[in-house]
């Protein structure tokens, strides 16, 4: 199959499809005689599948590339490799997240400063806060829980789980 067949099946653009076979995480394809085009066969088709689903996890090219020849080369080595680079971006994705925890919770105490509801002349709290001058230590998001509760779940609420769910249903009847 030709390149734009390719790019269609796989939801890769053309360009996509050469950048990786320049940069060697598919092999390239055989040229026809005639007219020098590509040609291209299951097994790239296969690859571009197993490269966007990579992606689609967020995973980086050169991580890529080591489960790639994971997936070339099937051994207890490289099956290891595999577990240990998938450990160590799960690691990344969990420190991002709670990056991103500190951030709403950043967030949500400045939208504490203002009720959105303005006067002719007066200052909107969440500007009126953000023009504080505060040393780098001050500026920092507090390191907090994931929800204005306290509790440790992945919601607004803090019913992340059956158990905080049913502590926050008593706590709040």
């Amino acid at each position: 199959m030709r390149i734009s067949e390719l790019a269609r099946i796989t939801g890769n653009t053309p360009e996509t499809i050469r950048y990786y076979e320049k940069i060697g995480l598919i092999p390239p394809p055989v040229r026809e005689a005639k007219n020098n085009y590509r040609q291209y066969g299951q097994s790239h088709e296969a690859r571009l599948d197993f490269i966007r689903r990579c992606r689609n996890l967020d995973i980086g090219l050169e991580e890529i590339r080591a489960l790639l020849g994971a997936l070339d080369s099937p051994d207890p080595e490289s099956a290891a490799c595999a577990h240990e680079l998938i450990k160590k971006h799960l690691d990344e994705v969990d420190f991002r997240i709670r990056e991103l925890r500190s951030l709403r919770n950043h967030l949500r105490e400045l939208r504490a400063h203002c009720s959105g509801e303005h006067r002719a002349g007066e200052m909107c709290g969440i500007i009126a806060e953000l023009a504080v001058r505060r040393t780098p230590e001050e500026m920092a998001p507090a390191e907090s829980a994931s929800c204005e509760c306290g509790c440790d779940c992945d919601c607004d609420c803090g019913c992340g789980d059956s158990k905080t769910r049913q502590a926050h249903a008593s706590k709040n009847d």
